[in-house]
């Protein structure tokens, strides 16, 4: 399977890239976890046994698992002559801006690191420690003590929701909304211009150096036709009308509609998917605390002034314009945590409602939100469980931790 095709949320999937977590996280330190995104520090050896799990359960269903990693690795053993300008595109947004620093760490690199140990490598991050000090570079270097980061890890990685996004045949490359994982996109971009699978066929809706941000787990394919995004604490309406011209006018696009779901900008609300997920022809999940705020906006394009949108704001309940704009009847909303609202606080904020729908009415979920988990059984669900301690602690679930790049 080459190129891409994502035209739905829960059609069978047969292929998903995912991250595995790596040394990255063992660069998280308490000080730095508010910078970092992070709540808590992840146990790395655990996280990976998990995270093992997680594409264990994918395998078995039947999903071809890929790595970033692995992927990344294969476009510079293809093309050598990109691992110049990668690594210093990668100083350059990594804040080192000096010249002699970044000979200093190119040199430091490919001296020491080679395939797949040096992609990993900028994924961890470099601190001061590993190069010796550098008194002689600077003053601030002089200052700084010996386990200062000189370029910072990207602990985020490991959910490939975000970076980009499946939409059709075509990608979103996105603008991370916080600055500690914009560097991410780099992977993508050189994945989907330089890899034989990718490059030449995969249409682009959207740029990593557009200027408003756009985040994966806001973006969920509900048909071929009607993409839904969230307006949320990372994804700027700016963003969602760019795309939705992008969409609307490339030939390679079937999307007709965008629906803008405006939920509140919060961390324990930080995407669409955290609160509102699909799991079967008929059948989602919803965090209850978005039912009464929640306003949607239908997008398309103005077929009077065909460089203008047309916006218009839906005053209906949630059930009904997924009825619409889905061609279902009998939409049904399950709600995470069922009617106990401390309950459904408690496991959205430990993902209750970011499952991975793997086929129609098959989805995995976190296992330790048990109540949410009996709820969707009871609605004749088949529930794959996978353990989540640590992975957890990065605020993100199953369908954060994957993007899917086939669906039948």
């Amino acid at each position: 399977m080459e190129g891409i095709c994502v035209r739905s949320e829960i059609l069978p999937l047969k292929k998903v890239l995912l991250h595995r977590p790596g040394r990255e996280l063992l660069n998280l330190t308490p000080d730095r976890l508010p910078e970092m995104l992070f709540d808590d520090i992840p146990y790395l050896k655990v996280a990976q046994q998990e995270h093992d799990a997680f594409a264990a359960a994918l395998r078995n269903s039947g999903a071809e698992v890929v790595y970033l990693e692995d992927i990344m690795t294969e476009v510079l053993d293809l093309h050598p002559e990109l691992v110049e300008p990668f690594l210093y595109q990668w100083l350059e947004e990594g804040n080192i801006r000096t010249r002699r620093w970044q000979d200093k760490l190119y040199n430091y690199l490919t001296e020491n690191f080679h395939g797949k140990t040096l992609v990993e490598k900028t994924m961890e991050g470099i601190t001061l420690k590993e190069m010796g000090g550098a008194s002689n570079y600077s003053l601030e270097d002089m200052i700084a003590p010996p386990d200062d980061l000189i370029v910072p890890p990207m602990p985020n990685l490991y959910f490939t929701r975000d970076p980009f996004a499946s939409v059709g045949n075509g990608i979103f490359l996105n603008r991370m909304h916080f600055p500690t994982r914009r560097r991410e996109t780099i992977y993508a971009a050189y994945i989907f211009n330089y890899h034989p699978a990718f490059k030449g066929i995969v249409p682009r809706y959207y740029d990593r150096n557009n200027h408003a941000s756009i985040e994966g787990g806001d973006i969920l394919n509900l048909s071929e036709e009607t993409v839904a995004i969230g307006i949320s604490e990372r994804t700027s309406p700016d963003a969602i009308e760019t795309v939705a011209f992008n969409l609307f006018r490339s030939p390679t696009s079937r999307v007709k509609r965008v629906l803008a779901f405006d939920i509140p900008s919060s961390r324990a609300f930080m995407h669409l998917d955290t609160v509102f997920t699909q799991v079967d022809v008929d059948k989602y999940t919803v965090h209850p605390g978005i039912l009464g705020p929640l306003t949607v906006y239908e997008i398309t394009l103005n077929k009077r002034k065909p460089n203008e949108l047309r916006i218009k704001r839906i005053d209906s309940k949630l059930e009904k314009i997924l009825e619409k704009y889905t061609g279902v009847d009998g939409v049904k909303l399950i709600r995470c945590g069922g009617d106990d609202m401390i309950t459904a606080a408690r496991e959205q904020w430990n993902d209750g409602s970011n499952t991975l729908c793997v086929a129609p009415g098959k989805i995995i979920v976190y296992q330790r939100n048990e109540v949410t988990n009996d709820i969707l059984r009871s609605e004749g669900l088949e529930v794959i469980e996978i353990p989540s301690a640590e992975l957890s602690r990065g605020r993100g679930g199953p369908r954060c931790m994957s993007m899917p790049l086939w669906r039948e």
